[in-house]
């Protein structure tokens, strides 16, 4: 990246920094949104700066949500960086303030946005698959009553780091579970999860402490829409194993079929029919045309 979005200024790189008096950093208060463009636009762009400001008001950070203005910031940014499709991460931080812990809100946030280039995926869910270790770090329970996508990220790295101990024997690219603290599915490292049994999707409810990804809810009203019915449960590992299909879902990585389930003794099982399901195809076909993408 040769530049870098900062307080709606494209910045060299090399100059865009924060203070370390910067509460983003000391006590970890600030919160990012991750998405991607199709055909140069953000998309569902309304909804993650809607989850940003619900977000900083719970932070007592300031935020005021002008999709026009970040639309235009995003593709000047992505033209300087010669980008013509890309992976945006926008953070804002809580901004610089006295040592120790406030009683009050803040005043001087500071916004940042990144713009790289997209991972490749491939249209087919055939060659997108992936398998799904569970991993025997768990989920942290959120540091609020929900979980917000926020600057505190060490449960995320420690779990990563212990994927990365499996993914060298994987057969296919990997993602890592986490279970809740009572043994329930929670969500993947970077991504919640989906299985469809008898035609029915299912989804861990957020009272597990997962994230309230904006896929997740963009995929349930388009299963609605299909006429796919959609739930949100307490759901369990064999839950899991007995299922149709199973799907991981984000904004980067749209919908993921995983065809394997590996248990942390590196026992593999197949998923369904070993391929990608029905519903995940239907899904993925659907959402891409909701974002534009052409066949």
């Amino acid at each position: 990246m040769k530049y870098i979005g900062m307080n709606g200024v494209l910045t060299d790189a090399a100059a865009a920094v924060v203070h370390v008096s910067d509460h983003g950093f000391l006590y970890g208060m600030g919160l990012f949104e991750t998405f991607r463009t199709y055909n140069g636009l953000p998309f569902l762009l309304d909804r993650h700066l809607r989850r940003m400001s619900e977000g900083c008001r719970m932070l007592g950070i300031p935020f005021q949500m002008n999709e026009e203005e970040w639309t235009e910031l995003i593709s000047r940014l992505m033209e300087a960086n010669g980008l013509k499709e890309a992976y945006i991460r926008y953070t804002v931080s809580a901004g610089e303030e006295a040592f120790g812990l406030p009683v009050g809100g803040y005043s001087r946030p500071n916004h940042v946005l990144f713009a790289r280039a997209l991972p490749t995926l491939s249209p087919d869910p055939a060659k997108r698959s992936k398998a799904l270790y569970l991993l025997h770090t768990r989920r942290s329970t959120p540091e609020s009553g929900v979980r917000l996508k926020s600057l505190h990220y060490m449960n995320n790295i420690v779990a990563k780091r212990e994927l990365a101990g499996y993914e060298e024997a994987s057969p296919l690219p990997a993602e890592g579970l986490m279970l809740t603290s009572d043994g329930y599915i929670c969500e993947g490292i970077v991504s919640n999860v989906f299985f469809v049994k008898d035609g029915v999707l299912h989804t861990p409810d957020l009272s597990t402490g997962a994230l309230g990804g904006i896929t997740r809810e963009f995929v349930m009203e388009l299963s609605r829409g299909l006429g796919i019915r959609a739930l949100e449960g307490m759901y369990t590992w064999n839950d899991l194993k007995q299922a149709d299909e199973v799907f991981l879902t984000g904004s980067v990585q749209e919908i993921t079929p995983v065809t394997r389930l590996i248990e942390p003794d590196r026992q593999s099982r197949r998923v369904g029919s070993g391929s990608h399901g029905p519903v995940t195809e239907r899904l993925l076909r659907l959402y891409h045309q909701k974002a534009g993408v052409k066949e």
